[in-house]
């Protein structure tokens, strides 16, 4: 019995789901070590898991049925409790251990800001001001926050409206929020929490305005936690999710810091005022990069792999109706409709593991180049990451929506764990930059790479396609082409190149008609938002494709992966067919041959479906889901959490003030 099956580890495995790993056509732990990186980095994660685990100080277990008050203690409990843990334990702050203990508590912690704080002052802090800040942070002696977006101001930066003044005759900086549309709102640990701030502002000296700039301003006292003078700060209230966090508001009226406060790796105020840049202006959005390359894996992947777990569990066990007359109801999961729901969103998770993995490579190979003082590759790291961050957490919140509608009624039910799963994941799509914005931003550096091809310079890797657009139409004869990953990836670069070449001449004749440059593209913006979209999936795919070519010394890898990957490319292909059908590159026919090729990959992944998700290895306390458990004994779940509840357990006091009143005033005769 795997140690893994935590707390179902005292019961028989349902028969239906134990049928599903009865003949597996791979080895699960082969592929669970491929996807962690090795042998040593699953039984480093286990280990860490199992830690955790075994001690009820961080246990979830009644998470369901806490209030909001409840949630936010647990979790700063649980943030110093882990911070104990890492010193008992010797182990680096830094570490591998370290990473897993977000993934394990499904983010009950708190002060996941200061973390952001932290890296903000590592990444454009001078070393004098690393050396004085770190230290605090790290120690807790200082708690930080991070305040970029503001009540009227969000994924527009240059809009903020937050100002610091530098006064020359006192060597400080002015903080101010001139009106309530400026007033910080959203950072977490800000409500109840924080210390500092790393307070985003646009800079002013001798009269002249310098875009945003980051700031540490004090907030609360150190001694008793009250608020300083000339701040306003607490919590803005319920969200949608995010319970245990206390994100919050801030107000700064003419407040003053230390000059030495301006984080100034890459640009300072001298003492007459005079401002010294060095490096790119976009310097200041890197702690935004930063996050986003996290939240690939640690948000949108981390969720759609739990959703996907517990759906595809729960549709092997749930049965309904007779597939075929007179025969016991179906598991669910043998209706092709299901299969089709559940199984992209499977080949999904994988993709998104092989991109989050490229994008942190790229991320600190372009950090790395940019601690040389080379910012070449910075413009290309934005867009990817922004395009990346939006088209991943769209899909992927999308997707455990699915996965919760796949579940049926029990989807709705908290005991799922897929809304809460949800309602957390679909911030994402909002915070650090709203997707549609991100989009209109990579957009932006389509277009300046689609024109500097037709001028024949030299173009990014990640967009050398624009320099070479496909010619003619798709090669494919039968159905079995299409499972041919240069066949399909040929057919992403023609529908990328496509949508970029249109958005870009519908653009340059809406200017030549005369119309003005913003106004044009604001008339191209949606057939812009589609190219970025599409240049995204293509990226996704390439990235899979590529993968793939590199597994060659693993064949029983590659095995599994390839239907995956096909199956990716091709429910791609079937739900954007006018795309692909556009100017004829796919005829109808082929388009048939796409979708006769899809629909044998579902059937031929079903048998494999439950290990697929076996491979991820979530233990049942971190899925926290009655639907999604090892052991498949889901309405035995149901049951005993409903009567767990501490409600049942009260008596129902409406009984004495309402019900009983009005049930004997005028007793009825039964």
């Amino acid at each position: 019995m795997a140690w893994w099956k935590g707390s179902t580890a005292g019961r028989d495995v349902n028969p239906d789901l134990a049928s599903e790993r009865e003949r597996p056509s791979f080895n699960v732990e082969t592929l669970t070590n491929f996807l962690d990186g090795g042998v040593e980095q699953t039984r480093l994660r286990r280990s860490v898991v199992r830690i955790f685990n075994n001690d009820p100080a961080y246990s979830r277990e009644y998470l369901y049925f806490k209030t909001r008050s409840e949630r936010y203690e647990g979790s700063v409990r649980n943030t110093y409790n882990i911070n104990r843990k890492i010193k008992e334990m010797g182990w680096d702050q830094n570490g591998p251990e370290v990473k897993y203990i977000y993934r394990i508590l499904g983010g009950e912690t708190a002060l996941n800001i200061h973390t952001i704080f932290m890296k903000t002052i590592v990444a454009l802090g001078t070393d004098e001001q690393i050396a004085k800040w770190l230290p605090l942070a790290r120690n807790y002696k200082v708690l930080g926050t991070y305040a970029q977006t503001e009540l009227g101001h969000g994924t527009y930066l240059r809009g903020l409206e937050t100002t610091a003044t530098f006064d020359p005759t006192t060597q400080e900086f002015i903080i101010d929020t001139p009106q309530i549309t400026a007033t910080k709102w959203w950072p977490g640990d800000l409500g109840k929490t924080c210390t500092h701030a790393v307070v985003l502002a646009q800079l002013h000296s001798n009269g002249k305005k310098y875009g945003m700039h980051p700031f540490i301003v004090q907030v609360r006292s150190q001694e008793d936690h009250s608020p300083l003078p000339g701040i306003s700060v607490g919590d803005i209230g319920p969200k949608m999710s995010f319970d245990n966090i206390d994100n919050g508001y801030l107000m700064m009226r003419n407040i003053r810091i230390p000059k030495e406060n301006m984080l100034s790796r890459y640009s300072q105020v001298l003492p007459d005022g005079s401002y010294v840049k060095s490096g790119s202006d976009q310097i200041n959005y890197f702690t935004m990069i930063s996050v986003r390359v996290g939240l690939l894996r640690d948000e949108a992947m981390d969720s759609l792999m739990k959703a996907c777990t517990i759906s595809v569990r729960y549709s092997a066990v749930r049965r309904q109706s007779e597939l075929k007359p007179g025969d016991r109801e179906s598991k669910i999961l043998d209706y092709q409709t299901q299969q089709h729901k559940l199984l992209p969103l499977v080949a999904t998770c994988y993709s998104i593991d092989f991109t989050s993995k490229y994008v942190e490579k790229f991320y600190n190979d372009v950090y790395s180049e940019i601690k040389k003082a080379n910012f070449n590759s910075l413009p290309e790291l934005h867009a990817l990451t922004a395009g990346m961050k939006a088209f991943v957490t769209e899909i992927s919140s999308n997707g455990v929506e699915v996965c919760r509608k796949a579940c049926g009624g029990h989807g709705y039910s908290l005991y799922s764990g897929i809304p809460t799963i949800y309602s957390k994941l679909v911030a994402s799509c909002t915070y650090e930059g709203e997707n549609t914005v991100l989009h209109l931003q990579v957009a932006r550096f389509l277009i300046k790479c689609f024109a500097g091809a037709q001028s024949g310079k030299p173009l990014p890797p990640s967009v050398a396609y624009l320099s070479s657009p496909v010619a003619g139409a798709c090669q494919a004869m039968t159905p079995v082409d299409f499972l041919n990953p240069e066949v399909y990836l040929t057919a992403y670069e023609y529908r990328v190149h496509l949508l970029v070449t249109s958005a870009a001449n519908k653009m340059q004749n809406l200017v030549q008609s005369g119309i003005e440059q913003y106004a044009a593209w604001n008339s191209t913006s949606v057939e812009l938002v589609k190219a970025s979209i599409a240049h995204s999936h293509y990226l996704t795919v390439k990235i899979f494709t590529s993968a793939l070519n590199s597994l060659f010394d693993q064949p029983h890898i590659e095995t599994v992966l390839k239907p995956l990957c096909d199956l990716y490319a091709l429910h791609g292909i079937f739900t954007n067919a006018g795309d692909f059908l556009q100017h004829g590159y796919l005829s109808g026919k082929q388009l048939d041959m796409a979708t006769t090729a899809y629909l044998g990959l579902l059937a031929e992944l079903r048998k494999d479906a439950v290990l697929l998700v076996d491979a991820f290895d979530y233990t049942d306390e971190q899925l926290l889901s009655a639907l999604g458990t090892y052991d498949g004994n889901v309405y035995h779940n149901m049951l005993e959490w409903a009567q767990k509840n501490p409600e049942n357990m009260k008596v129902n006091p409406m009984f004495e003030s309402h019900l009983k009143p009005h049930m004997q005033s005028n007793p009825a005769k039964l």
